[in-house]
């Protein structure tokens, strides 16, 4: 399994009850699995009977008989979470983590996509953990711990009606973390990445056609954020374990697998480069001057208001290609890779300073308009110019 190739134990989370909405298949029942090796027990809240049933069977089968039990659920009903609440309680006796995995999507044009559609979204993806919250977070606060898991995804044009709701989710997971400070439980989001299930197999070529691409075109977009099944659960199941780390926090799969000690590489050979002694040596000095100056960036947003910090990390995440804690974590794995000399490590690490770079670039660009001294304005602009050159120059070390 994935999840034993890190740091993580099989007692890291023992005697944790943990409920996984939507676990009779995919990442849910990976997430499951995952969770089990680190000494939990899952509830498995699934609206498909045949499919809850069987993931139960299968996780019993696997872990030991008392590993897991199912609970029929639609998590958009008031009246079968409290059954799912009453069930959990009779059979564990508590709940200490939920994942909110259960989700539905809907491909269309906002124009075109029904209201029913955007109804059925709302219902499953924030209704549905709003209610799982109402449900469990209390019993949770009594106990002053526990770890509640918004979930997002990777979104594009087409997928408004799933996007809108996994974005409010998203902001769910912001606000627990505000009201739940100091009080012993956790709350944030995470999202798998483009994960190659059947389902979402099937809708790329519908959705390649909406966006008028080739499928050729889309599989290159999803490609640098595809993983696998097994390694999008073990990455809940490992940011689960390591709440404390991530909690407030919008972060994905890898980030967690990363934070664990575990290595997935991508699919496909990887690409056989050797570096130099000078090239080692380079590529550890501009890691760190990456890594420190983007440290204090990152510091300094803290200093700033609640929204003005949603804002940066938002903006950050989507122009950088990574969470801020993402390139920290990878830029501290290349500085030591690099350290250590190893032209293997340094190769199989995901690090696309070209997105960094064009962060810096996009800084660059609106902080022409914030500063209207000329002096300060141009010494401002020189010092993220260098910020940029400095990502492009390591970009460059490791494409050799």
């Amino acid at each position: 399994m994935i999840i034993a190739t890190g740091k993580l134990n099989q007692k890291t989370l023992a005697d944790k009850i943990v409920l996984v909405t939507g676990a009779g298949g995919g990442i849910g029942y990976e997430a499951c699995r995952a969770l089990l090796w680190l000494g939990a027990r899952v509830v498995v809240a699934e609206i498909n009977k045949r499919n809850g049933a069987d993931s139960a069977r299968r996780l019993n089968a696997e872990f030991g008989p008392g590993s897991a039990i199912f609970v029929h659920t639609d998590v958009g009903d008031e009246r079968s979470v409290a059954n799912l609440q009453k069930q959990a309680l009779k059979h564990y006796g508590k709940v200490d983590i939920v994942i909110n995995n259960a989700t539905v999507a809907s491909l269309g044009a906002v124009k075109d996509v029904s209201i029913q559609t955007w109804d059925r979204s709302y219902r499953v993806n924030l209704r549905g953990p709003v209610l799982l919250a109402r449900a469990f977070l209390p019993g949770m606060l009594e106990r002053k711990y526990g770890v509640f898991v918004c979930v997002s995804s990777l979104g594009t044009a087409y997928m408004g009606a799933y996007e809108a709701m996994k974005a409010a989710q998203v902001h769910l997971g912001s606000t627990l973390d505000a009201e739940l400070e100091n009080s012993g439980v956790c709350a944030f989001t995470i999202g798998p990445g483009f994960v190659p299930t059947q389902t979402a197999l099937s809708a790329i070529p519908q959705l390649a056609r909406m966006m008028g691409i080739s499928l050729d075109d889309l599989d290159v977009i999803l490609k640098e954020q595809t993983i696998s099944v097994e390694a999008a659960g073990a990455g809940f199941a490992a940011a689960v374990a390591l709440a404390e780390q991530f909690k407030g926090q919008e972060t994905a799969s890898m980030p967690a697998l990363i934070a664990a000690g575990i290595d997935v590489p991508k699919d496909g050979p990887v690409l056989q480069i050797s570096y130099t002694q000078e090239d080692c040596d380079q590529i550890r000095e501009f890691s760190r001057k990456v890594r420190e100056v983007l440290a204090e960036q990152s510091g300094g947003w803290k200093q700033r208001s609640v929204f003005e910090q949603q804002w940066l990390i938002r903006s950050f995440k989507k122009n950088a290609g990574m969470t801020v804690e993402e390139w920290l974590q990878t830029l501290d794995r290349l500085e030591q890779a690099a350290g250590n000399g190893s032209s293997a490590d340094l190769a199989a690490i995901h690090a696309p300073l070209g997105a960094l770079a064009g962060y810096y670039g996009y800084m660059f660009e609106i902080g022409k308009g914030y500063i209207k001294d000329p002096l300060e304005r141009e010494k401002n602009l020189a010092i993220v110019r260098g910020w940029q050159s400095d990502a492009e120059a390591l970009g460059r070390l490791l494409k050799k």
